[in-house]
């Protein structure tokens, strides 16, 4: 079995979580998931099975859409409303629409980012969850990610001393959302969290044709495995190339071709079909990864 699954995942669930239920579902163990997901955040989830687990590095790289809102008034210990409570600052008077449109639009391009405590980044060999769960504090390496796009996406609403606004934002690999909403409460001087996500769009495949895990099953009871997208989906943002049957042969052999291009990385087709991931090396470019 090879091919990658658009999952709808649900709330409650980890990613993992995800692939161990899939893993009795399909009858298989080499699954993988192109992109972690919190337990509350819902949408795509992208899965690879079989041969499409060398293609998971590519489909990662591509950038991620998300929808969700974030609250002004108070910040949590998990920087969502799962979280404890940490720090209250009521909105007592309006704030203008025009304002936040301009912090949203303050993060766009590249951003540092410090992953929150509440997170499965490893520091020493413990992911930072564990230690914030033992009530540790330890100092979280930075990152650089990409906001490709940041928007407000409904009317600003106030209940309660705090204010609420949906966004979109399209983002790279590896940014925390979260972190961006607590961020965005900082710029309009506020405490903040963000209270709902969903992820809409990863790795080229829409939340509108995601199906959850009851639908697999319910499919697999039915022999049906049309849910089973196949591996040239997984090639991200990769440059394509179409080869000729000499340059199959050779690709086959394991040796090296010729190729006018400055990517470090090619997905190599062969009469619409992946047939491998070229590197370069030099001036020619060789097989990485083979899928004859």
């Amino acid at each position: 079995m090879n091919g990658i699954i658009n999952l709808k995942k649900e709330a409650g669930m980890t990613s993992h979580d995800v692939v161990f239920k899939l893993r009795k579902i399909l009858g298989t163990k080499k699954i993988g998931h192109g992109g972690t997901l919190d337990p509350d955040v819902v949408g795509v989830l992208p899965i690879a099975v079989g041969k499409a687990t060398r293609l998971i590095e590519y489909m990662q790289e591509e950038g991620k859409v998300y929808e969700g809102e974030i609250c002004l008034g108070f910040s949590t210990t998990t920087e969502d409303a799962s979280g404890e409570l940490v720090e209250k600052t009521p909105v007592s008077q309006a704030i203008e629409e025009s304002a936040v449109d301009a912090a949203l639009q303050s993060f766009l391009g590249q951003i540092t980012q410090i992953p929150p405590m509440y997170s499965a980044v490893k520091v020493d060999g413990r992911k930072l969850y564990e230690y914030a769960r033992a009530g540790q504090e330890v100092e979280r390496p930075e990152r650089q990610v990409t906001i490709y796009s940041f928007e407000r996406t409904s009317p600003l609403t106030y209940r309660e001393d705090c204010l609420f606004f949906s966004f979109r934002v399209k983002c790279s690999k590896g940014t925390y959302i979260r972190t961006l909403s607590v961020d965005v409460g900082q710029k309009l001087g506020y405490a903040s969290h963000m209270s709902h996500l969903t992820r809409t769009k990863a790795a080229g495949m829409d939340l509108a044709n995601s199906l959850t895990l009851a639908q697999i099953a319910e499919q697999m009871d039915k022999e049906d495995q049309s849910f089973l997208q196949p591996l040239e989906l997984g090639i991200g943002d990769l440059e394509r190339i179409d080869l000729s049957e000499q340059d199959l042969q050779e690709v086959g052999f394991g040796r090296f071709i010729q190729w006018s291009s400055a990517a470090p990385l090619l997905a190599a087709f062969y009469q619409e079909r992946l047939v491998a991931i070229l590197e370069k090396r030099g001036s020619d470019y060789k097989p990485k990864k083979v899928f004859l």
